[in-house]
């Protein structure tokens, strides 16, 4: 007597297949929303203008000229001068690699550490788990931006030490998100029979784990680079952050408050580069939130 079998495992064709259709399905879902467009849209516009800094700026951006001072815009100076005559359309646009450097390091650092030490604590549980966690409930009752400010201050003002402050007190919201995600797959059954075949801890949580506990990860990721640069830019306003003569556009902001009643454009245009790039993150990050969220599919 004959038996076929058909075997219940895709083909690789099919695999790629299928994430094709998930790529495709998530530009078809970006082209859709012209909200998260136009937040990719200026994402790549400020990543261009940080990347090409040296040629977009029309000046050198730390050079002093105490006869232009405060002068308002113009073709010369297209934003104007700030108190010892450097061009502020320069110091902004030079600004952008601090900045934006400053969101794209804290949310990487934390993102990585917080994900593999959640994802660790929610796949062992027990002691180990209970630790992590009262260490991290105990972080996250503190108001995140004066314990930033009190570290910040620890530490000593600089742009370093400001960008290690935001790190520490971002470390623990990626530990409880990818907790709670590790929890969840843990119970799942292909983990289950990883751990039956014999595969170790780290395997366990490195190649099944971690992997499916990406997709909140980023999205959050996504969102906290906007509010990374709000932070870093209020930390360099209370001179905390980046020190004179570096151009970073909260120092920038701070500075431009003593002259903004005769002299607006000082503050206005590195406050609007603050507002516009943070922005951009939240639209893109609440539209990849939406297309990543499986009750939003049918919509």
């Amino acid at each position: 007597m004959n038996v076929s079998t058909e075997h219940p495992i895709a083909s690789i064709e099919e695999v790629k297949s299928q994430r094709s259709k998930r790529i495709g399905y998530f530009f078809y879902r970006v082209r859709k929303s012209p909200l998260t467009l136009l937040g990719a849209s200026i994402i790549l516009f400020m990543l261009c203008v940080m990347l090409f800094a040296p040629w977009l700026a029309t000046h050198d951006p730390n050079a002093i000229d105490l006869m232009k001072r405060l002068q308002p815009p113009s073709a010369a100076h297209w934003f104007g001068t700030d108190e010892v005559g450097r061009d502020i359309y320069s110091r902004v646009v030079f600004g952008s690699q601090q900045s934006i450097s400053v969101g794209f390091f804290v949310v990487g650092v934390a993102g990585v550490v917080g994900t593999l030490v959640g994802c660790f604590s929610g796949s062992v549980g027990g002691r180990i788990d209970g630790l992590i966690m009262r260490l991290t409930d105990t972080i996250l009752s503190v108001p995140s931006l004066v314990l930033t400010m009190a570290l910040a201050a620890a530490l000593g003002a600089s742009l370093f030490n400001a960008m290690l402050a935001i790190t520490l007190v971002r470390i623990p919201y990626y530990v409880r998100l990818a907790r709670g995600q590790a929890l969840g797959i843990r119970e799942m059954g292909y983990v289950k029979a990883a751990r039956t075949f014999g595969a170790s801890r780290w395997h366990i949580v490195r190649w099944h784990i971690v992997r499916n506990a990406l997709p909140p990860v980023v999205v959050q990721a996504t969102l906290d680079i906007g509010g990374t640069i709000l932070v870093a830019a209020a930390l360099g306003f209370i001179g905390l952050g980046a020190q004179q003569p570096t151009a970073e556009w909260g120092t920038m902001v701070a500075t431009g408050r003593n002259y903004i009643l005769d002299h607006w454009w000082y503050s206005l245009f590195p406050g609007l580069a603050i507002l516009i790039t943070s922005t951009s993150f939240n639209l893109f990050g609440d539209g990849i939130r939406d297309i990543l969220d499986p009750k939003q599919r049918g919509k």
